[in-house]
């Protein structure tokens, strides 16, 4: 997919550069606790994120929710791409990060996912035959930031659209946008005339799930557009969300990847428990206090955690 996927870009450089291109100048590696300033504990939980809002909001949540089971936790947050934090988990670094269970398959399994591996939990299946050794994933949430097609709710209505297969008799009407790979690859046209019979009668190259897309749509320019499941703009514009009744796109459910020797049968449990609340709607709805309103990541966790009952 894809937002994830410009985390799986390979970087030029060494780790420092990446970091430091990523971080305004300071090593989110630095053996300092970032929310404190403190020297780094190495019998403390250190909980990583990427380099985008999402994922820091979950390490807050997830940082927060060990806390208050008793667990000492350092934050190291804003990373950077995938091939830095997988090393800096392997090697310590850090300890544990939220993930998306599909876009970590694609990126350790060589070729990307399996064919025909789709379903949230053949996807974590296939995920667990390829973990780095010395790593394990707990329990995945039905939370997801995945590939969606959405529409516009006056689209929506003058069609009859719900879902993908709707889109079958009048996609020869419609213009679609998305990332340029959307054109070639399977989780894309490829696997919508496959799989759905959908063949548009027009394809933009814009932007993955980006401003472009989203900015195309809102405008008429394109009719379907290729946005990410929590994009707070599928919620501020009053797009639909077109079902994937045949699980097209790669399940993208959200879960902890930690280290194995750092896991505890407490951080098990508090972990389960934050993932067995979190839902697609439930992050979105709170994502967007963090993207649109602003609100620091740290706040916004708490506010989330609250209101799931886990404070």
């Amino acid at each position: 997919m894809n937002r994830r996927s410009l985390l799986g870009l390979a970087l030029a450089g060494s780790l420092t550069a990446a970091l430091t291109a990523c971080g305004g100048g300071e090593d989110p590696l630095a053996a300092t606790d970032t929310s404190t300033g403190a020297a780094t504990d190495t019998a403390a939980v250190i909980v990583g994120s990427a380099n985008f809002p999402e994922s820091e909001l979950l390490a807050e949540m997830y940082a927060q929710v060990l806390e208050k089971s008793g667990v000492e936790v350092q934050r190291k947050f804003n990373i950077g791409a995938r091939e830095v934090y997988l090393k800096a988990l392997q090697d310590g670094s850090i300890d544990l990060l939220p993930e998306y269970n599909g876009a970590l398959l694609a990126a350790l399994s060589d070729g990307g996912a399996p064919e025909g591996v789709s379903a949230p939990e053949d996807v974590l299946g296939a995920l667990k035959e390829v973990l780095p050794e010395g790593t394990e994933v707990l329990e995945q949430s039905a939370a997801e930031d995945k590939d969606t097609l959405s529409v516009t709710a006056e689209t929506a209505s003058k069609y009859s659209l719900k879902t993908i297969e709707d889109l079958a008799p009048v996609a020869g009407e419609l213009v679609c946008g998305a990332g340029p790979e959307f054109q070639e690859r399977y989780q894309g046209l490829v696997g919508l005339k496959e799989l759905y019979g959908v063949q548009f009668k027009e394809f933009r190259p814009l932007d993955a799930g980006g401003p472009l897309t989203v900015g195309a749509l809102a405008d008429g320019t394109i009719q379907v557009g290729n946005i990410f499941s929590t994009d707070s703009a599928i919620t501020t514009n009053g797009f639909v969300v077109l079902e994937d009744t045949k699980q097209l796109f790669l399940a993208e459910n959200i879960l902890p990847l930690i280290r194995s020797e750092k896991n505890t049968p407490e951080i098990t449990e508090a972990l389960d428990g934050l993932s067995a609340k979190l839902t697609t709607e439930n992050l979105t709805k709170f994502l967007a206090q963090v993207q649109v309103d602003k609100k620091s990541s740290a706040a916004v966790a708490t506010a989330f955690l609250t209101e799931l009952g886990l404070a």
